[in-house]
């Protein structure tokens, strides 16, 4: 029954018509597009087994053709990841006003699969990349080489200055924000929980959170920073490494959702209270903060707007603009219960 079902879900090509008909594809290929040079009689004869049999044309094929396959390609660390979807969906809505189709790609969050990505994504013909960079690529040979090739380049999310447009949060600014509002909350050993030291997102966030400490007279402790892996089980890790301390945190600064979380279960599996014994603000999708107990506290990023402007600076680029451009999308302070009032 399945072999029957694939057999009649299989659409009849331009060549199986002119197999079937004894004349060449090009024939057939000129009376489908209703060009000259076929007789009113065989044009009527390919028109018709062309309905019958469910013949559709092949656009992509065509494209390629032509060489404008009005493709784009998409690269994310990790596709399941709520944060990274929304921007995708809002990527690709985007690219459908103006016909694009979006072909996703997933480098789970390493270096050697994001080349891999991007070689798959030139070898289909896409007109321009969207990427956001793995945790752990430190390499970008891959990158330079699209730059030589003049292939339009977008990074999102995580950029690197290595001459590329990017849409990026406001990354020192909200961590500076969100630490002050931990000052303010009564906090005085705020621990930062980073992903690694390479990555420009980590240290743009690590310098926001250290300007808020320098500029309130917080002693900044090195023991309280721990950048390392982006993953629940480092968070969870580092969190606890961080609970046993002598003189332990009081507050935390997540720079990552899994970071967040992870922290949040490390804490209360101490049977620590939050916020009252620690206080915890992360950046986070707000449906994720309003499913954890208690509820995060968080810095909101405008996920749909990344998304937007990522495309429409891909298709700037697509058009003939060579011009590098940065753009900053402003992310703003959600307060829920993780974190002490102020006052």
């Amino acid at each position: 029954m399945a072999q029957k079902v694939t057999r009649l879900m299989k659409h009849i090509s331009q060549r199986d018509i002119a197999r079937q008909l004894g004349v060449n594809v090009s024939t057939v290929s000129r009376a489908l597009r209703g060009l000259d040079g076929v007789s009113p009689e065989l044009k009527k004869e390919i028109e018709r087994m062309a309905e019958e049999r469910g013949y559709r044309p092949n656009p992509f094929a065509t494209s390629l053709r032509f060489d404008t396959t009005h493709t784009i390609g998409v690269v994310v660390p990790d596709v399941a990841y709520n944060h990274n979807a929304h921007i995708v969906k809002s990527i690709e809505a985007e690219a459908r006003k103006d016909g694009y189709m979006c072909i996703i790609t997933d480098s789970n969050d390493n270096s050697e699969n994001e080349a891999d990505c991007l070689e798959l994504l030139l070898n289909m013909h896409v007109e321009g990349i969207i990427l956001c960079l793995s945790q752990d690529t430190t390499d970008f040979a891959h990158l330079e080489r699209l730059k030589r090739a003049k292939v339009p380049v977008v990074l999102f999310d995580r950029a690197a200055d290595i001459g590329l447009s990017s849409v990026i949060i406001n990354d020192a600014a909200s961590a500076q924000e969100a630490t002050n509002c931990l000052i303010d909350g009564g906090a005085k050993r705020i621990a930062f929980l980073g992903g690694p030291n390479q990555m420009r997102q980590t240290v743009q966030r690590k310098h926001g959170y250290l300007e808020a400490l320098r500029e309130r007279g917080i002693p900044i402790r090195a023991e309280l920073v721990k950048c390392h892996h982006i993953s629940f089980n480092s968070g969870l890790s580092d969190t606890l490494e961080l609970l046993r301390l002598p003189e332990p945190p009081d507050a935390i600064l997540a720079s990552h959702g899994l970071l967040a979380i992870s922290a949040l279960q490390a804490v209360t599996s101490c049977g620590l209270r939050i916020p009252e014994d620690l206080a915890i603000v992360g950046y986070m999708s707000d449906w994720v903060s309003e499913m954890s107990h208690p509820r995060v506290s968080f810095v909101k990023q405008n996920l749909r707007e990344i998304g937007v402007k990522a495309f429409r600076l891909l298709l700037d680029q697509m058009n003939g603009d060579d011009s590098v451009q940065h753009v900053v999308v402003k992310a703003r302070l959600e307060l829920r219960d993780s974190t002490r009032k102020m006052g």
